[in-house]
């Protein structure tokens, strides 16, 4: 898939969110669930391929194999699903008729807590609606299904249809595919999350290409520190796993993994599934008060430890 990184030029001015809009609407969808010929639901969606290639989020077209895309000037066209991943909440729906302006992806760059972040979709199925904040957090430990996941985090108003849709940096780069909200209200409380766009990519990719994003494994079970420190202390290792191949021993404790700080288990269990099976990582560790760092090549994962 050919993809567009390189950043919009958008020049300096009194309305950067209006400015952002204008230049990414053009990309963004609505697509409609639409079951026995009756709408069953709304969400959003991101054309990032020329070619008519949609991200969006799995739970909008959770078992379906087509849906109705509304484009930015009102025309449907039909939608086949090319692919979904419930692990990640992305999937990639593809349409005819292009070639289609395309969004440009933030893959070279890591967004900054208080930076600018514009939300583009169909809240309540009104299409083209503009929220904007900041980005709250970034490399954020979620727990959904029980398995936790590093997410990016925005005060962007966020509301049912809004899911598929993208956060968008000041320059008009696509940082996050917006996919939930935690809400006392079920309504937004701004507090959304969104998947960072370079995982977001990458399991597009391999859906594309009629395979599917394998997770990272380590092959190890975690404690939090009995001190109270910042860390996940290893409890077992997996025999012909990743972290036996590396060398990790019961006892150690994992500081970071690629520079990103781990505050407890939850964190590093997020973090290695938010990389592919053979990526190659770093892990700090302390073992035994002495601070080391591991090169580890991830194996794939055969079930849900960490």
């Amino acid at each position: 898939v050919e993809v567009e990184t390189d950043p919009l030029i958008i020049a300096p001015g009194d309305e950067p969110v209006a400015d952002v809009a204008e230049a990414l609407l053009p990309s963004v969808v609505q697509i409609e669930v639409v079951n026995n010929g009756i709408e069953r639901g709304v969400g959003t969606g991101v054309i990032y391929d020329s070619s008519g290639l949609i991200m969006t989020a799995e739970h909008v077209v959770q078992g379906l194999d087509e849906v109705r895309v509304r484009l930015s000037d009102g025309n449907k066209v039909a939608g086949q699903v090319i692919g979904a991943d419930a692990n990640n909440d992305i999937a990639v729906i593809a349409i005819e008729g292009g070639p289609y302006l395309a969004a440009p992806l933030a893959l070279d760059a890591k967004p900054r807590p208080g930076s600018l972040a514009v939300a583009l979709g169909s809240p309540w199925g009104l299409d083209s609606t503009v929220t904007a904040g900041i980005v709250s957090a970034v490399d954020r430990t979620i727990i959904s299904n029980q398995v936790p996941r590093s997410m990016l985090q925005t005060d962007a108003s966020i509301n049912p249809g809004n899911s598929g849709g993208p956060l968008v940096d000041r320059s008009g780069r696509v940082i996050g595919i917006n996919v939930s909200i935690y809400s006392a209200s079920g309504a937004n409380d701004g507090v959304g999350f969104a998947v960072p766009i370079d995982r977001a990519f990458r399991v597009s990719e391999a859906l594309v290409a009629g395979g599917e994003f394998v997770a990272g494994f380590l092959g190890v079970r975690l404690d939090n520190p009995a001190d109270l420190s910042a860390g996940a202390v290893v409890t077992d290792v997996t025999p012909g796993t990743a972290a036996e191949s590396a060398g990790i021993r019961v006892g150690d404790k994992v500081l970071s993994i690629n520079d990103v700080a781990i505050a407890d288990r939850a964190d590093l269990g997020a973090q290695v599934r938010a990389f592919q099976a053979g990526d190659t990582v770093e892990l700090v560790i302390d073992r035994n008060g002495i601070v080391e760092t591991l090169v580890i090549e991830l194996g794939a994962r055969p079930n849900d430890e960490g």
